[in-house]
């Protein structure tokens, strides 16, 4: 019971503490973001992230116009099923 204890305890002081391995923490940011600054430059910047915000938007639209499809398919298919489903008189 106490070995249990203290192993929760270690993990939750790792997960404050950001010590888990495979999360960057604040360091490791600043120094991507510093070597992105370093090979694309100050003035290419604005362009990257409004070509990145734009492609984010296209692919979110694209993920609901095919959720959409697939929602109308599935709907075509039980109508199709329910009517060769009922009674014919």
């Amino acid at each position: 019971m106490y070995n249990c204890l203290v192993m929760i305890t270690h993990t939750m002081q790792a997960v404050l503490l950001g010590i888990i391995p495979g999360v960057p923490g604040y360091g490791e940011l600043l120094i991507v973001l510093f070597l992105i600054l370093l090979l694309f430059g100050g003035k290419k910047l604005p362009e990257l992230a409004r070509s990145l915000g734009k492609s984010m938007s296209e692919f979110k639209k694209g993920r609901q116009d095919g959720a959409k499809e697939v929602q109308l398919e599935q709907d075509a298919a039980k109508e199709e099923s329910e009517s060769s489903d009922a009674p014919k008189s």
